[in-house]
């Protein structure tokens, strides 16, 4: 790993005082080396500061901009490549993800969520193209906001046609994750009458799951499985599962 970027992270993370997530995230960087070039890249994000701590070499490649400037102008020069029409949005669904996590989450379970939600940016042709963004927290403050997280973004081509949703989900004993709060911010395809258990639903059946597989992972019996299925269907008019997969596998954040 570069010397430089030892050092680096050396100064940002020594005062956290936690071996365990400096080893982690001291791996996570220097996996990003033999990772190959692909329409993902990651950061690691420090919400407190507004800083970008690691941005993975990928970034360049996916949005053309260029990584030092990134860095060294932090999270304010990203979020002003937004989207207007997309920034009220976007703010209002950090907002009730943050209310979400202190209200509803246990201290001890904020380690196990993961976080997505999606937006408009500007890339370095001066060019929107959309972004899913999937953060998970690694470090949390005096008041267990979180505070450094490693965020995982992927870039899709404009055309494709996104709503604004944010979702939160936790890593439960079989681990699997449950979604524990939806809301799409901009004219639904899955209705509010879309439970978050059928989301979770949904997800794995879009991954093939089978009914018990699917029961197995969510701690439920495979009848309830099926009367959720046939509850989805009947919910989204829609007359199969196979016809539900193919509108849903074109807007996975929706889920």
């Amino acid at each position: 790993m570069n010397k430089n970027i030892k050092d680096v992270y050396s100064e940002i993370f020594k005062s956290y005082g936690h071996p365990s997530l400096d080893e982690h995230i001291r791996k996570i960087i220097e996996l990003d080396a033999y990772l190959p070039y692909s329409s993902t890249f990651f950061c690691i994000t420090n919400t407190q500061d507004l800083t970008f701590e690691y941005i993975s070499k990928n970034m360049t490649a996916c949005l053309g901009l260029d990584k030092e400037t990134l860095k060294s102008n932090g999270m304010r020069y990203f979020w002003g490549r937004m989207h207007e029409d997309d920034v009220e949005n976007w703010l209002k669904a950090l907002n009730e993800l943050m209310i979400f996590t202190l209200k509803e989450i246990d201290a001890q379970d904020r380690g196990k969520m993961t976080y997505t939600w999606n937006y408009r940016l500007k890339n370095g042709d001066d060019k929107y193209v959309n972004i899913i963004q999937n953060t998970t927290p690694l470090e949390f403050d005096k008041e267990n906001k979180p505070i450094i997280g490693l965020a995982h973004y992927t870039v899709l081509h404009p055309d494709v046609n996104l709503q604004i949703c944010a979702s939160a989900k936790l890593l439960n004993d079989a681990n699997e994750y449950e979604t524990k709060y939806f809301s799409n911010f901009s004219q639904k395809l899955l209705s509010n009458g879309i439970t978050n258990r059928e989301r979770d639903i949904i997800r794995l059946l879009i991954l093939n799951y089978s009914s018990k597989k699917i029961a197995e992972k969510l701690s439920i019996s495979s009848n309830t499985v099926d009367t959720h299925r046939r509850n989805i269907l009947k919910k989204l008019n829609i007359s199969s599962t196979g016809e539900l997969i193919g509108i849903l596998k074109l807007n996975q954040n929706l889920i």
